[in-house]
């Protein structure tokens, strides 16, 4: 069975924008955005929300990442050879290959998708993390915090969900970014 994993970088104080929608503070360095790629690299499933989705697009065109670091063209490799499943009502058609609609979050059709997929699958983005969350169906949670403080915007994480978390690694990196990754007790 395949595990389903929400990985988010946030805040210290929680947050993975600022009120006013921006998270450049978060763009990883080379160093934790090679440590993303391996952590991306087995999953063969990106379940996201259409905000999420249409910031993900970009990394579909193999040619606007000829010229990029190595590390950006490791994950639009890692991004285009993964299937992905939008959720979203408003959403006419998708531009990317691999790619799908799903009007709504249905729980009993991730279930399906865990028991039969051969590779691990990842929920993107905080809003249809919660959906997931709340239905008993994320297995790991990896958060990478950055050191900021925005004082609000969008949470990394739902309100309303109480979870028994159980740590299984952590990794500080050189520029003060903590990687932690957590099990989420059954």
């Amino acid at each position: 069975m395949a595990k389903l994993i929400y990985s988010a970088i946030a805040s210290l104080d929680g947050y993975i924008a600022d009120e006013d929608g921006d998270f450049g503070w978060a763009e990883p360095d080379e160093e934790v955005h090679a440590f993303v790629n391996d952590l991306e690299r087995p999953v063969g499933t990106f379940l996201l929300g259409r905000r999420t989705y249409e910031l993900m697009i970009g990394w579909d065109d193999a040619d606007s990442f000829a010229d990029q670091r190595p590390v950006m063209q490791d994950f639009a490799r890692i991004w285009q050879a993964a299937d992905k499943i939008v959720h979203s009502s408003a959403l006419e058609e998708v531009s990317t290959a691999r790619t799908r609609i799903v009007r709504s979050f249905d729980p009993e059709a991730v279930r399906r998708l865990k028991a039969s997929a051969e590779r691990d699958i990842t929920v993107g983005g905080p809003g249809l993390a919660a959906h997931a969350f709340r239905a008993g169906l994320v297995d790991e949670c990896h958060l990478f915090l950055i050191p900021v403080l925005v004082g609000g915007g969008t949470r990394a994480l739902p309100d309303k969900v109480r979870l028994g978390l159980e740590l299984l690694d952590e990794r500080r990196f050189g520029g003060g970014v903590v990687h932690l990754r957590y099990r989420v007790r059954k």
